[in-house]
């Protein structure tokens, strides 16, 4: 195993439950955060879920701590239901625990990304048609 896949590993098992894309809407429902940190190309291509806070990945701690200057208005406090979306879950495992590091204990990572929510059926706005 590379040791990318190790941390990979690690990180999904200090994260616990990931969420599924139905779940990650009921999240959203209820008042929690989708952060989509695809880059651009990506967001252009396949579009974004509506409602979705986009943080590119590099800003991403900086824009998501509750107690920063640079805060998004979002980020209102440690207990925010978050879920990170990447477009096929391995970079959000990541960035979740990262978030988790700076006291954002709900933060979990969407399992299969943004592919996964487009496959689910659920909404998509933006992007290429037929991307």
């Amino acid at each position: 195993m590379s040791a990318v896949d190790e941390l990979l590993a690690r990180a999904r098992r200090e994260l616990g439950h990931r969420v599924g894309p139905r779940e990650a809407a009921a999240v959203q429902e209820a008042g929690g955060l989708l952060v989509d940190i695809r880059y651009a190309e990506l967001r252009e291509r396949d579009g974004t879920i509506p409602g979705a806070l986009i943080v590119e990945r590099n800003e991403l701690e900086w824009r998501l701590d509750p107690t920063g200057e640079h805060r998004a208005p979002e980020a209102t406090h440690h207990a925010l239901p978050v879920v990170v979306i990447c477009n096929e879950g391995y970079a959000s495992s990541l960035a979740a625990l990262s978030l988790r590091h700076l006291g954002l204990h709900r933060a979990t990572d969407l399992a299969g990304g943004f592919q996964a929510w487009r496959g689910a059926g659920l909404g998509v706005g933006g992007g290429l048609v037929g991307g």
